[in-house]
């Protein structure tokens, strides 16, 4: 699969087009300025801010954290719609692929700098110490932390100012209140950035943490009432409310069109912060 079709299958959209070369952002990390080239030619990306590069089995070992080829594979057919099955066990027992993340330690939100880049995006301090953790980890033998989000099978989302990613597996992450009605979100940041707002308070809510966690989300979904999606303004995000509309029908209302024209419900907040005391 060329690289750039997997890019949009992601719901990336590419910024600059110039001969062979195809420009997006990173998908990984955060990345303000694209530099993540793609040579259609060769089929090959280069991330030039991080001076990581290859094919598209490394750019799915960057979205999951894992140098493991059957893991990568996986994850590129959960995202193109193609599952992987393993018809029979290894014959040997394969030699186990270094973790990207070691010394992994997770403690209360508390770092200055953590809850410092969340008001920036707009998020008060009280809903992020309440939703999420701090997380402590060395990858490359060198000291990172990060805004650390948990799912449902003991993964993390992590996010600081420098970098998206994720500590392996990757899950949804299901907020239960008891409700009959649950809020459909991509990522946890935006979720956060919907409870400042007040959306769903004393409601169930459901990070996907990937449109491609869609099918993990289901067996959750099935017993809601009412399905509230605050999905991206953007082709992925349409497609996987199509999804959605599509298996559960009526029961499905598309709130997107609160946070109209913006991409997200987090690009929303920022522009009403100055609003709202943090």
């Amino acid at each position: 699969m060329p690289i750039t079709d997997f890019m949009h299958r992601l719901g990336c959209k590419s910024t600059k087009k110039r001969g062979k070369e195809v420009w997006f952002h990173a998908p990984y990390r955060s990345d303000s300025t694209p530099s993540f080239c793609v040579n259609t030619e060769k089929n090959i990306f280069n991330d030039f801010g991080t001076g990581v590069g290859g094919d598209i089995f490394t750019l799915a070992g960057l979205m999951i954290n894992s140098g493991g080829f059957m893991a990568q594979a996986r994850y590129i057919g959960e995202v193109t719609n193609n599952p992987i099955e393993q018809s029979e066990s290894p014959k040997y027992e394969p030699e186990p692929a270094l973790p990207q993340f070691t010394d992994v330690e997770v403690r209360p939100l508390n770092h200055p700098a953590l809850l410092w880049y969340l008001r920036e995006r707009g998020i008060s301090s009280e809903i992020a110490s309440a939703n999420c953790v701090e997380i402590h980890y060395r990858p490359h033998d060198k000291n990172y932390f990060a805004v650390g989000f948990p799912n449902e099978d003991g993964g993390y989302e992590i996010r600081n100012r420098f970098f998206k990613g994720s500590i392996p597996p990757k899950a949804v992450s299901l907020i239960r209140q008891g409700s009959a009605t649950v809020n459909v979100y991509e990522g946890f940041v935006d979720f956060l950035s919907g409870l400042t707002l007040g959306y769903g308070r004393t409601e169930d809510n459901l990070v996907l943490n990937s449109v491609s966690n869609k099918g993990k989300a289901y067996r959750h979904l099935d017993d809601y009432d009412l399905i509230k999606c605050w999905l991206d303004n953007d082709d992925a995000g349409k497609k996987c409310l199509k999804a959605l509309q599509k298996r559960y029908g009526e029961r499905v209302k598309d709130f997107s069109v609160v946070f109209r024209p913006c991409k997200d419900v987090n690009t929303n907040k920022q522009q009403t912060k100055s609003k709202l005391k943090l």
